[in-house]
């Protein structure tokens, strides 16, 4: 079977992904077309159709949040790119998730922050936020998570700089409802003597605005 016209579509490179977006945002029986899409053997397609539902999930999360379970498959993903898209996706869907059905797979999303896989762990850190701030009542756990980078294991201690900077800018985002503030401070303190020069200026600024 050949691939649908809407699929021959998001395989266009030229073809605005945002304004395919819109319109299965106003027909959302698409949406089916484009899952199917996802494990399509051309990697225009793969990855339109990755791209196309990551734009759906910051625009309107309601369409998306019935595929709920099928991103969550997606966090084993052998496909790196399609792996971080679905991580950034499911953070999107926090903010309608009813079910709380990412409290239910809460480890099994936070895992890679402690490594080895640097660029895995830095979406997750950045999802961390959009959780957070949709999800109060989970910023102690989510707090718990983000503090292990500091421990982490990466490919090197580069990445590893790379992700303390990368934690330093999510809890920038929702620091106003931590708990253990002074924790978060302590780490980021630490950080004004790590070698990479963007993290130490992230800590910098993070503590002039926050540090006691």
């Amino acid at each position: 079977m050949g691939e649908s016209p809407l699929l021959q579509q998001i395989g266009q490179k030229e073809i605005e992904k945002e304004q395919i977006a819109e319109r299965i945002i106003g027909e959302p029986g698409l949406l089916a077309d484009v899952r199917e899409g996802m494990s399509a053997p051309k990697a225009s397609v793969k990855f339109g159709c990755s791209k196309v539902l990551r734009i759906i999930s910051q625009k309107k999360p309601e369409v998306l949040y019935p595929s709920f379970d099928f991103f969550v498959q997606l966090l084993d993903s052998d496909n790196t790119f399609l792996r971080c898209d679905a991580i950034l996706i499911l953070a999107n869907l926090a903010a309608v998730d009813s079910a709380n059905k990412l409290e239910a797979i809460f480890d099994r999303y936070f895992a890679p922050v402690s490594g080895p896989v640097l660029i895995i762990a830095a979406n997750v850190i950045g999802g961390a936020a959009r959780i957070a701030l949709a999800k109060p009542a989970l910023t102690d756990r989510i707090v718990h998570e983000l503090l292990k980078v500091e421990a982490a294991e990466y490919q090197t201690a580069e990445c590893r700089n790379i992700a303390l900077g990368q934690a330093i800018m999510s809890f920038e985002q929702f620091f106003e409802q931590i708990g253990d503030k002074e924790g978060v401070i302590q780490l980021v303190k630490k950080q004004l003597a790590n070698t990479r020069n963007s993290t130490r200026q992230k800590a910098a600024q993070f503590l002039r605005k926050h540090g006691s």
